[in-house]
């Protein structure tokens, strides 16, 4: 619990025994509890609950009104990212909103496509960078495209495919694979494809990370099916690895989404950097 108020005392700019004053004085002065602790977990309270969504649409007012008074876009933009985007460079995209809005507070979160795009309907995140199948479009927010891709084999140098100019799911379907959790959008890609090709694959190892798969690609446990503009430059730099075009490989498509109820100044800014 301690941990949990140390950190967000930190995002505030404030001590952590400051912070707990001032949530048990809010506590007293509502007559209600906010949070439910013990001496390693914190969670919110039905109240608690309830009581941030009212907050969060305060804090939105209060930045949407200094916005229209100032000219000056201030506040907070939460936005979740997907560790393979690669339709926008985030960095150079971070730095070109920071030098025009250097009064927004940016907080990064990463996360699964469907996580993050359920943050947003709740509120919790302001945008998100998502990448999904292409015949799983987002619902409940409002989307733009930011682009489409296919996935590339990824096998390892000397792997008895890494000379193909192409290959099949069909030709491919017998190997053992490298892939990402089951259950996850980012593993849907690929298993999606081979059901719609009516095969079967042996996935033996899972990972939550591209790193990891890579590695372990690089050393011959499997191959991998991975977004070619996301794999590509990595790649390019790496003799342990080769990427091969499938044919009727998996395709996605990267979405930015935001929340369509009345989306705040901070987050309207995002959307005017990117053109939208």
């Amino acid at each position: 619990m301690t941990w949990c108020f140390t950190r967000a005392a930190e995002r505030c700019f404030v001590v952590q025994s400051s912070l707990s004053h001032r949530i048990a004085g809010l506590e007293r002065e509502l007559g209600v509890k906010l949070f439910a602790r013990s001496s390693r977990r914190v969670e919110l309270t039905p109240a608690g609950t309830a009581f941030v969504a009212g907050a969060r649409e305060c804090l939105a007012a209060a930045d949407r009104a200094a916005a229209d008074a100032t000219g000056m876009v201030r506040g907070r933009l939460s936005a979740g990212v997907i560790v393979t985007t690669a339709a926008v460079d985030l960095p150079e995209l971070l730095q070109l909103y920071r030098a025009r809005h250097p009064d927004v507070r940016v907080a990064l979160r990463s996360g699964r496509s469907d996580e993050l795009a359920a943050a947003v309907r709740r509120g919790e995140l302001d945008i998100a960078f998502l990448g999904v199948p292409e015949s799983e479009p987002p619902v409940g927010v409002e989307t733009v495209v930011l682009g489409h891709d296919e996935h590339v084999l990824v096998v390892s140098a000397g792997h008895r495919l890494a000379g193909a100019s192409q290959v099949t799911l069909k030709e491919i379907t017998e190997e053992t694979f490298v892939d990402f959790v089951s259950g996850t959008p980012a593993r849907a890609h690929s298993d999606q494809a081979f059901v719609a090709a009516g095969l079967i694959r042996d996935v033996a190892y899972e990972a939550g990370v591209v790193e990891l798969i890579t590695r372990l690609v690089a050393r011959g446990l499997g191959i991998a099916l991975l977004p070619s503009a996301f794999i590509r430059p990595r790649a390019a730099d790496d003799p342990d690895l080769a990427l091969i075009p499938v044919v009727d490989g998996p395709r996605r498509t990267e979405y930015l989404v935001w929340n369509r109820f009345n989306p705040g100044p901070a987050t309207r800014a995002m959307l005017d950097v990117l053109g939208v």
